[in-house]
């Protein structure tokens, strides 16, 4: 089996039980070349993951965003849990390096297949939730879609809420809202700022986010609400 040990400092994770890890990287092809082999596949892990990258996902929009409607916590989730995202993410990390497969498998470019780097890496959440439990698994997710979801939540997936309220409120007011960062918390690798959105004086509503961006946008929103 493959040297695993980079890979688990890649994660930041050191397994209790590495055979976890390992069944996670197995794809069916490589046993069909080993059938003497002890191990299963990952595709019951694969599974396993699947949900619960889903679940974590839905909890991390609904709790970190709370100005998003339904519909929008729908597309997001569906943008981060897709194949095509996670296959990005899991060739960002080198997943594909430390996947078992056939030769056949390996020779037709398996290590590059969106359809492998994305079960994989739901069969690594997997191993991860299995050795670590609920809490490293949710941490472990998080990092992994961070850049991802920023990527959605700035550029066409949300609606470009500050936009609309600036129009909103010249065609009525004549004057711009500003945007002011109030507080900043958590590590540097997680931050979350808290924005207020103001016309002039008078506050209009409050918002936070992952980034600077995403915290203007997500009062935007809320002070959309007010006008309507």
């Amino acid at each position: 089996m493959a040297d695993i040990s980079i890979l688990q400092k890649e994660f930041g994770i050191t397994f209790n039980d590495t055979a976890l890890l390992e069944q996670a990287l197995v794809h069916r092809s490589y046993l069909n070349e080993n059938p003497g082999l002890a191990s299963n596949s990952n595709e019951r892990m694969e599974y396993l993951g699947d949900a619960i990258l889903g679940l974590i996902v839905a909890e991390n929009l609904y709790r970190d965003y709370p100005a998003l409607d339904e519909g929008e916590m729908t597309k997001l989730r569906s943008v981060l849990v897709r194949r095509e995202t996670l296959a990005h993410i899991a060739e960002t990390i080198g997943l594909g390096n430390y996947i078992y497969l056939g030769k056949g498998e390996d020779t037709s470019g398996g290590r590059r297949k969106p359809a492998n780097l994305a079960s994989t890496l739901e069969a690594v959440i997997a191993a991860v939730y299995l050795d670590q439990g609920l809490a490293v698994a949710e941490e472990f997710i998080t990092r992994l879609i961070d850049t991802e979801l920023q990527k959605a939540l700035n550029q066409h997936t949300i609606a470009d809420y500050k936009s609309e309220l600036q129009e909103l409120i010249q065609s009525r007011e004549q004057r711009i809202p500003s945007y002011h960062v109030t507080g900043v918390t958590g590590p540097d690798h997680g931050k979350t700022f808290t924005v207020e959105v103001r016309l002039g004086d008078t506050l209009l509503s409050t918002g936070s986010g992952k980034s600077k961006k995403t915290a203007e946008t997500e009062a935007a929103r809320s002070a959309l609400k007010k006008f309507s």
